[in-house]
């Protein structure tokens, strides 16, 4: 009989097998008290018993295998079928199927737009922290199609056809028009070869027809992921000026669309994930918005995913370290367990400070985009700063974070089948993604500058925890006479001081005094080294632990 992980052979000729920790699954992704608590603070705790179901299921064996597989099959391009006609399809494995059902299922793309609770923005994040759990890939349509709404509202009359079919909880994969479907997906088409993120370099040609509204588009784009998505919204330079268009990929007389997909990225990670250069020519599009404003049109579709950027990084986070206390409790070194050695403590109560400041922190940045769709206009200015900031930092945490934490795997963390390898490699993507640090740092700087209410709003929320700590007095203090002469060199300076002030105001009001006293002494005043697991002696190591690993202490 073929040993299976369920049934492992009890020994072999030569040796027992010992001292191994056993598979994490099934376990619940959601048993996180940052995650759990934030939930109902954000004004979402309608949906705990939703999350936490969800964080079961994630954890299972069945979904974390879908991962898995998701990943070794990667998707295939099909330019042709056999007969010759072009067709410029992906094929993907069906676990990648599994993973998007659930995830549409369970309100993770469009769904909240059509839900009118309070809270119901903060309810898809947190459904996200937990189902992330799974792999990251397939986040990647889900967060796009969320995104797309807000920018689709910009034009009603295509807002009034599509809406109902983005918020849907329907997946229903395959390319047929798109009215005659369940639900749909939606992706973006922005960067191309010689611009990146500056997007108004765009050579991509949009020429209006006879029907008003209507253009047809020549050129190509860069990055275009999960190319089988339904509609894309694309931006194109117009007779006035860069504009946004929905691009279907068939179109209402059951036509295909012209989207010739020319290749798929071979990427570093997100391996499961399609991402596509397509090229159109003659390709039917529709404007949403004025023409010459597509920035302005699209820009709300960047702040969800951006958004959605910090979250992943923050799923992440927890993924590896929920690895990382899972291999120490039942491995053992030097006479004892890994999780009872001082030093390997402090390594995993560091990870866990910055895994829950990453939560929190996400979080708060889903209340403030829940209440601002509601008409905050305060929680608007918040959003629109501290999203950049939380986007900058959290992402950028994230790669050393992962590395650290597969360390603690040692050598059977750097093996594929552990599953380390994966979630390292996904790292650096976040931080890429929607913009790099520096098109982030500098759209903070612009948002000082050229948003009313934005500075205000950030110094707002950090006066809320004034008085409670000296170290976070102080760094707010510094924070000021940074920002009253930061340019653009130190631009990543003034936004990493301005993301820990964020995250320690937020622990320093809501997390154990244990949690924000060790996170105010290293992150802020000093007492830290250059790496994880450099905490202060002083730093109560248990109380951290017993709060941060599933299972306790």
């Amino acid at each position: 009989m073929v040993p299976t992980p369920a049934q492992p052979q009890p020994q072999y000729a030569t040796h027992d097998v010992t001292n191994q920790a056993p598979p994490l699954a099934p376990y619940d992704a959601s048993e996180d008290p940052a995650l759990l608590e934030g939930l109902r603070r954000e004004g979402a705790g309608w949906a705990e018993e939703g999350i936490r179901r969800l964080g079961r299921r994630s954890g299972s064996a069945e979904a974390q295998e879908w991962g898995e597989q998701a990943n070794r099959h990667e998707p295939v391009l099909r330019t042709h079928d056999r007969y010759g006609n072009r067709i410029d399809e992906v094929e993907f494995h069906p676990s990648w199927h599994h993973l998007m059902r659930v995830a549409v299922a369970e309100g993770l793309a469009g769904a909240p737009w059509a839900d009118d609770r309070p809270g119901a923005h903060v309810a898809r994040t947190a459904g996200g922290l937990a189902w992330g759990h799974t792999e990251a890939g397939h986040g990647c349509p889900t967060s796009m199609t969320y995104a797309a709404v807000p920018a689709l509202r910009a034009q009603p009359d295509l807002a009034k056809i599509y809406e109902p079919l983005l918020t849907s909880r329907e997946y229903e994969p395959g390319l047929r028009v798109p009215t005659d479907k369940r639900g749909l997906l939606a992706g973006m088409g922005m960067t191309e070869k010689q611009g990146g993120s500056d997007v108004r370099t765009n050579t991509t040609v949009a020429t209006p027809t006879a029907e008003s509204g209507m253009y047809t588009l020549r050129g190509h784009k860069w990055f275009t992921s999960a190319p089988m998505c339904d509609v894309f919204l694309v931006l194109a330079q117009a007779p006035q000026g860069l504009s946004c268009f929905l691009v279907p990929r068939v179109l209402p007389d059951g036509s295909r669309n012209t989207f010739r997909i020319q290749r798929l990225k071979d990427k570093l990670g997100n391996r499961s994930n399609a991402s596509s250069e397509p090229e159109f020519d003659g390709t039917v599009a529709w404007l949403v918005g004025p023409e010459g404003r597509g920035v302005k049109t699209i820009i709300e579709m960047v702040n969800c995913t951006r958004l959605d950027c910090v979250m992943s990084s923050a799923t992440l986070m927890r993924k590896t370290l929920v690895e990382a206390g899972h291999h120490a409790r039942h491995r053992s070194a030097f006479g004892a367990r890994l999780l009872d050695q001082p030093l390997m403590r402090n390594v995993l109560a560091d990870l866990a400070l910055e895994s829950e400041a990453a939560t929190t922190l996400t979080l708060r940045l889903a209340g403030a985009a829940d209440r601002a769709v509601r008409g905050d206009a305060g929680e608007q200015a918040f959003r629109r700063i501290a999203t950049a900031v939380g986007k900058y930092w959290v992402t950028k945490r994230g790669p050393a974070f992962t590395a650290e934490a597969l360390e603690c795997l040692g050598g059977n963390g750097y093996v594929e089948d552990s599953g380390m390898p994966r979630h390292y490699r996904e790292a650096p993507l976040l931080s890429i993604w929607e913009g790099s640090g520096n098109v982030n740092a500098l759209d903070v700087l612009r948002a000082l500058g050229r948003e009313p209410g934005a500075a205000e709003a950030l110094f707002a929320e950090l006066a809320l925890a004034q008085g409670a700590d000296a170290r976070l007095d102080a760094a707010v203090a510094r924070l000021k006479d940074r920002l009253a002469e930061t340019d653009q060199t130190g631009a990543r300076r003034s936004v990493e001081l301005m993301a820990l002030a964020l995250q320690a105001s937020l622990l320093v009001r809501h997390a154990p005094p244990a949690v924000a006293d060790a996170f105010c002494a290293s992150r802020l005043d000093g007492d830290w080294g250059h790496a994880f697991g450099t905490l202060s002696g002083a730093a109560d190591l248990g109380a951290i632990l017993e709060r941060a690993l599933p299972g306790g202490n």
